[in-house]
């Protein structure tokens, strides 16, 4: 698998030769004015909730490469009524794809559309791939208990964990969660893009290290093999 991050929570995992991206917010983040959204390609976007920061970049490059939405059926009928082709479900199911399984697991958050609407509950992702790779994309959430069960279902290859406290967990709180989810490999999202949510880099990872974590923290464009 190859994975590419493109900012914030954003990134594009190639499973297989299908093209996953998750949580696309480009065009307006700052730190990725270097990344060419209309060269990104996509055949599924899995989106976490409805925040700005999680759905700017959805509808355009999902009409341009008519990827289907996949996300809490509140959002894919959103995205529906713009004429995208989607696939919804809830919390606690499964739905099964060309690149494998994605199951819908908690999110300890909050979730509306950026006109201020109900966008459904926040969720995370277990994928189960074809490859036989197994990994956990928690999209925003919290410290919660619900996070100990994914531990019990799946033994995780990596996990994609927010660490840029304020609106999600931070470094410490996302160290206990890898703990509770069975994961030692874990790549951070969710910091850096603005004010509040800056990390030093060296102190996260480690603190990591120290708890016996490898923190990858990504550069904007980079691709890694996984």
């Amino acid at each position: 698998m190859q994975l590419t991050y493109f900012g914030h929570s954003c990134f594009l995992a190639n499973i297989g030769g299908t093209r996953v991206l998750f949580d696309p917010f480009i065009r307006p983040n700052p730190l990725a004015k270097d990344v060419d959204v209309d060269a990104i390609e996509a055949d599924f976007i899995l989106l976490s909730h409805g925040h700005g920061d999680h759905i700017a970049d959805a509808e355009e490059i999902a009409k341009r490469t008519g990827a289907k939405i996949v996300a809490i059926a509140e959002i894919a009928g959103y995205f529906g009524a713009k004429g995208i082709d989607g696939i919804g479900a809830n919390l606690g199911g499964k739905v099964k794809l060309p690149f494998g399984t994605v199951h819908f697991v908690a999110a300890a958050h909050s979730s509306s559309f950026p006109d201020g609407s109900y966008a459904g509950v926040p969720v995370g992702f277990v994928i189960k791939t074809n490859e036989g790779q197994t990994f956990y994309y928690a999209g925003d959430t919290g410290l919660t208990y619900d996070l100990k069960l994914i531990k019990d279902w799946y033994q995780l290859d990596f996990a994609l964990l927010p660490i840029g406290d304020h609106y999600t967990m931070g470094v410490t709180d996302a160290l206990v969660a890898a703990d509770w989810v069975g994961a030692t490999e874990l790549i951070g999202m969710h910091y850096d893009t603005f004010p509040p949510l800056v990390i030093d880099h060296a102190a996260a990872q480690a603190e990591a290290k120290a708890a016996g974590k490898n923190l990858r923290l990504l550069a904007i464009g980079e691709t890694i093999s996984l």
